[in-house]
């Protein structure tokens, strides 16, 4: 990097995505007083492929490939990435280096008419993108009719305000980050509707090697969101890490101890498994792997054997 009082943010062009970017500016400047810090906007592939599900598509990486591009060529510093949509591997040469103070990580019920999930009429109509959201919804409400719904948050609410959607499921982080939490009907108990591997936390990569950048990062990390994580994604990378099975993983400190529940599902919710554990937060990491071999064991094996995947 030519400029060392330059900071260059590789971000997708959502506006939540440009509402992470803009927060990660606002804090390194606010830490860094005099630093320079610009946005550098780009499309994904998942932002293109808006009428296939994810899982059919190519996966998660998707929303961070073209980021991670950037990063190795030099044309950005940083990307800022939800931790969601990062996959369990990382390429050669990047590193995932910090991660934000966690916002809430539950799923939002969302509908115009229907007060809770409870609530739906039998056969209400539910949009997701999620296999996730998806397996734990067929299993709680086989009854409800679930639809593929693609876009970025506007154009999910959009649709339901349409009434294509007798209810959508989103993330409560999201929501509130862009100033609309008022249309959360419901935040879904992780007791029962464990969340996504990293939902509600914001996560910076950059380069490996680049020194620099580290160093004005640093600051910005949250102990327990990395706590959290190393948990997870050793429990999502056990299992295989892919986005074609439904999988779910959510650790909480409680006290001294770190408790991780965790499920894995198919995608039609008939076979669900799950499990928690509680361990030392220093093997936050170690308490994610057995967890998923306790999983593995109790059937999980299984159902990922029988969408493909080795585990």
């Amino acid at each position: 990097m030519a400029n060392r009082s330059l900071l260059r943010i590789a971000t997708r062009e959502s506006p939540l995505a440009l509402w992470q970017a803009e927060h990660v500016r606002s804090l390194l400047q606010q830490t860094h007083p005099g630093l320079l810090v610009e946005l550098v906007p780009m499309t994904t592939r998942g932002d293109q492929l808006l009428s296939t599900a994810l899982s059919q598509a190519g996966g998660k990486g998707l929303f961070v490939k073209e980021l991670e591009q950037a990063l190795l060529e030099d044309r950005a510093d940083l990307a800022v990435h939800s931790m969601k949509d990062v996959p369990a591997q990382q390429p050669e040469g990047l590193a995932l280096t910090t991660f934000l103070h966690p916002e809430d990580p539950r799923d939002a019920f969302v509908s115009n008419r229907h007060g809770t999930l409870a609530a739906l009429p039998q056969g209400a109509r539910v949009g997701t993108s999620s296999l996730r959201r998806q397996s734990l919804l067929a299993a709680l409400r086989p009854d409800l009719k679930i639809a593929l719904l693609r876009g970025n948050v506007g154009t999910r609410l959009r649709k339901l305000d349409e009434d294509e959607f007798d209810a959508i499921l989103l993330a409560c982080a999201g929501l509130r980050r862009l100033g609309m939490a008022d249309r959360i009907r419901e935040a879904l108990d992780v007791a029962r509707f464990i969340p996504a591997i990293g939902q509600g936390i914001v996560g910076i990569e950059a380069r490996a090697d680049d020194a620099h950048t580290r160093e004005l990062l640093a600051p910005l990390d949250h102990a327990g969101a990395r706590t959290r994580l190393a948990a997870e994604r050793a429990l999502n990378a056990r299992l295989g890490g892919a986005c074609s099975v439904p999988v779910a993983g959510h650790a909480v400190l409680q006290g001294a101890q770190l408790q991780l529940d965790a499920m894995v599902g198919s995608p039609d919710g008939r076979h669900v498994v799950r499990a928690k554990l509680q361990g030392a937060p220093a093997a936050a990491a170690e308490l994610g792997v057995t967890l998923a071999e306790q999983l593995l064991a109790q059937g999980a094996r299984r159902i990922l054997s029988d969408l493909g995947i080795r585990a």
